[in-house]
């Protein structure tokens, strides 16, 4: 008997040794030099933050975003569907609670994003029958859902992504409702209805596959459009969803120098790199794409090899190195998400896979890069 309370009492103290060790690690980095500060000066150093993080139940996610971080964008909770799920019944619940966590800690509040095809409610654009609504009435549902979001936030959200992913890869429309609806000038409406309700905000437009020829073609041709309507619109958010082999760097760059001759900030949104094999190349990022599960296209559920993580590290230092170079055109740099369990990655666009996207892995600790990256930026 004596002998198991011993092993029992043994056990228990080395969990808790255990705890104890990861929760100094934890604070610990808090005492560090972290990515917001090594960049401090060059530009904002971001993250997106789920539901969890936002209400406070991922306390070793909020120690990271204290100390390596200066801005915050919201992942999903407010995304039309979240904050209007009926017409006319906004749900601000989680909404407030990331915009009061950003002024808590003095962060650059991103809204993301007021206007997007894939997760706006059906009721959007039908009427009691189910049927497409008018442009006046999609015009008016627009202008509602816009300037009471970016209302309620004035002065507080520094940032919207006013519209995401309107532009296809080969550079024509997205053929979404709304612009089978309102055509074109479903995005010079959503810009002239957030810059009503909030002239301070900075307005920006946000897509992936930025770096390829024909997207890239087509946004500079659409924001010049506004531009020439006199539609403000500050920036764009160059979505850096990567893999180890795609995009080529060289065409990030000329897509950097693409927008910024436009005359607006450039934004990196939305970083991870995916360390896995794509089930077909150029898959770009659209949501509503889906492979089935395959056993040999989610090769490291063990862990990385040291090879795969190497070719991680050298082409994280290669994009910074890249930022740093254009630090003069771009005002941010957001990774989308903390650690890699929380990646969106893992689940698209295979379902059940482990990916390890981001610079901080499972257990909260920063990788190897997150201190190369330091030491880049003290150069």
């Amino acid at each position: 008997m004596k002998n198991n309370q011993i092993r029992n009492l043994t056990f228990l103290m080395f969990i808790l040794t255990l705890m104890v060790g990861v929760r100094y690690d934890l604070k610990a980095q808090n005492t560090e030099r972290g990515l917001k500060d090594a960049f401090e000066g060059k530009f904002l150093i971001g993250t997106a933050l789920n539901g969890g993080q936002i209400n406070g139940r991922d306390e070793a996610s909020l120690e990271v975003l204290k100390t390596h971080f200066n801005s915050i964008v919201a992942e999903n909770v407010m995304k039309s569907g979240p904050m209007q799920p009926r017409e006319g019944e906004f749900n601000f619940t989680d909404s407030d609670k990331f915009v009061e966590l950003g002024k808590a800690h003095n962060l650059y509040i991103v809204g993301h994003t007021l206007i997007w095809h894939s997760q706006a409610p059906r009721w959007f654009f039908t009427d009691d029958e189910g049927k497409d609504v008018s442009k006046e009435v999609l015009t008016k549902r627009m202008e509602t859902h816009i300037k009471t979001i970016v209302g309620r936030y004035k002065g507080q959200v520094k940032a919207w992504d006013v519209v995401n992913e309107a532009i296809l890869d080969d550079g024509s429309w997205r053929d979404s409702k709304f612009y089978q609806i309102l055509g074109e000038d479903f995005m010079k409406l959503a810009f002239q209805f957030a810059h009503e309700a909030d002239p301070d905000a900075e307005l920006n437009y946000n897509d992936y596959s930025m770096a390829m020829p024909g997207k890239r073609s087509g946004v500079v041709k659409m924001v010049q459009n506004l531009q020439k309507q006199g539609v403000k619109i500050d920036g764009i958010g160059m979505q850096g969803h990567i893999g180890l082999e795609h995009p080529e760097i060289e065409e990030f760059e000329k897509s950097i120098l693409a927008y910024s001759n436009l005359g607006v900030n450039v934004m990196i949104t939305e970083l991870d790199m995916s360390v896995l094999p794509s089930p077909r190349r150029n898959v770009g990022a659209d949501v509503a794409t889906s492979f089935e599960y395959q056993q040999s296209i989610n090769p490291y559920e063990k862990g990385l090899p040291a090879d795969v993580q190497k070719q991680f590290d050298d082409r994280y230092v290669e994009f910074f190195k890249l930022f740093l170079k254009h630090q003069d055109k771009i005002s941010r740099v957001t990774l989308w998400g903390i650690a890699d369990q929380h990646s969106w990655k893992n689940n698209w666009p295979v379902r059940g896979r482990t990916d390890y996207p981001l610079l901080f892995d499972r257990g909260f600790q920063p990788k190897a890069v997150v201190a190369d990256l330091i030491k880049l930026a003290k150069k």
